[in-house]
């Protein structure tokens, strides 16, 4: 069993449990034992990169110490998206990659992301491993062995190049006014390079991070201000990345917000008509909105629920020779391209169709009628499992009988924070809200 990973690595505020410093460096030491297995001199490397938290620098040096001791030798790329450690990682020989991010949490927070040796992220069972390493200690490699570490300058280069290369051959931006949010994120300089020299006339906003202010007010889970940066300077479209860049959401000409089910449903209907939507699926979690299962079906096409985390939707991806997947929430994975959801690829997607089509961003982001959808976050204190208390699993109970038939219920605790979330989905949208009231008085009373 995993105690310390959750459905996106390691994650929680930082200088406390389990994210300090010593916790990385015994992170560190337990992964640079667990991917140096042959226990000999053969060269082993590990690529790390981070965002714009203050404390990344923290948590890079810890984990360079930890992995270097076991004889990993370990390159630095420094500040670059999440899905840049997923592509460089194979592209550089490394047995491993770690991305330093707690994504869309706000700075206080951080987390350790691993990729394995092809790029994809690492298995439950693989993570529960190295839980096991943790707790039973790791032999230090002897003085000859130790590894070394290298800065890498020019990372951010070489993950720009390969997100190009997902844009249609030959076709150009010219013409078009770009909004782009990097959330003072780790996307702050690779997203407005790639707009810009695809032609795009680029205003970028969340581009001045000072180790405090990723996700503050900005990015992905903070459109307002991009919305409003569109309207006031008549842009075509906006791009709303998060603190990693691995999730975006959309924003029209009218300052409208478009979720990662509506830019799926579009990337999906493209792609089937051109032949290339594999095995005719799209795979999403339960989280994904009723109405794009519908969109999907009218066009003979599948919907393939996961369980909530874009790795588990990936992992799905690759069982069944699937090539599109995603979250609500913006994680849009294309495996032809990239390991992990990637938001700078998907928002290149969005803006090849509106220059394909000649369509304005608010015809592309309207996809489907959603049904209506509530979501209600309850935070809890460590130690708490309010899901286990008698009358919360009643109004659980009694919140699924009355929506029976008419929509549904889902209620699942956070894997990144200590937040039980609350969704329904009904076309009676006073029944559905009077359902999630209930289930979470009766959660908050639990807390």
């Amino acid at each position: 069993m995993r105690k310390l990973f959750g459905t996106d690595g390691i994650r929680g505020r930082a200088n406390s449990a389990p994210m300090t410093a010593d916790m990385a460096l015994r992170l560190g030491q337990a992964a640079g034992r667990y991917f140096r297995r042959d226990g000999g001199s053969s060269v082993h490397r590990v690529v790390i990169g981070k965002d714009t938290r203050l404390s990344g620098y923290m948590f890079e040096t810890a984990l360079t110490a930890g992995l270097t001791s076991t004889g990993m030798n370990v390159l630095l790329l420094g500040p670059v998206p999440t899905p840049a450690v997923g592509l460089l990682t194979p592209s550089m020989r490394a047995d491993l990659g770690i991305m330093i991010s707690a994504s869309h949490n706000p700075a206080a927070d951080n987390g350790i992301k691993f990729f394995g040796p092809d790029g994809f992220k690492l298995s439950d069972a693989a993570e529960a491993e190295i839980e096991a390493l943790i707790a039973s200690g790791v032999d230090a490699a002897p003085a000859c062995e130790i590894g070394r570490a290298q800065r890498i300058d020019d990372g951010r280069f070489r993950y720009v190049e390969r997100v190009k290369s997902t844009f249609p051959q030959g076709m150009r931006l010219d013409g078009m006014k770009v909004v782009v949010d990097c959330a003072n994120g780790a996307a702050y300089r690779a997203a407005p390079e790639v707009l810009w020299e695809l032609g795009a006339e680029v205003i970028a906003v969340g581009v001045a991070p000072n180790g405090y202010n990723i996700n503050e007010g900005c990015g992905s889970t903070n459109p307002r201000v991009a919305a409003e940066t569109v309207v006031a300077h008549g842009a075509d479209v906006g791009l709303c990345l998060d603190g990693d860049a691995d999730r975006i959401v959309m924003i029209d000409e009218t300052g409208t917000v478009a979720d990662g089910d509506q830019l799926m449903a579009m990337m999906a209907a493209r792609w089937a008509g051109e032949g290339r939507l594999a095995g005719g699926t799209l795979v999403a979690t339960v989280m994904s909105n009723l109405g794009l299962e519908r969109f999907l079906s009218e066009r003979g096409l599948a919907l393939h629920r996961t369980r909530v985390g874009d790795r588990y939707v990936v992992e799905a991806m690759r069982q069944g020779g699937w090539n599109l997947g995603g979250e609500q929430s913006g994680h849009i994975v294309m495996t032809d391209h990239a390991t992990t959801g990637d938001g700078l690829m998907a928002g290149l997607q969005v803006l090849a169709e509106m220059v394909r089509t000649g369509q304005p961003a608010s015809r592309l982001a309207q996809q489907f009628a959603p049904v209506p959808q509530i979501l209600r976050n309850v935070r809890y204190a460590s130690g708490q499992a309010p899901l286990e208390v008698a009358t919360v699993r009643d109004a659980i109970a009694a919140g699924e009988a009355r929506l029976n038939g008419r929509g549904r219920l889902l209620i699942r605790l956070s894997g990144t924070e200590p937040l039980i979330r609350v969704m329904a989905e009904a076309e009676d949208e006073a029944l559905m809200a009077e359902v999630v009231a209930e289930v979470v008085e009766a959660v908050e009373a639990a807390v």
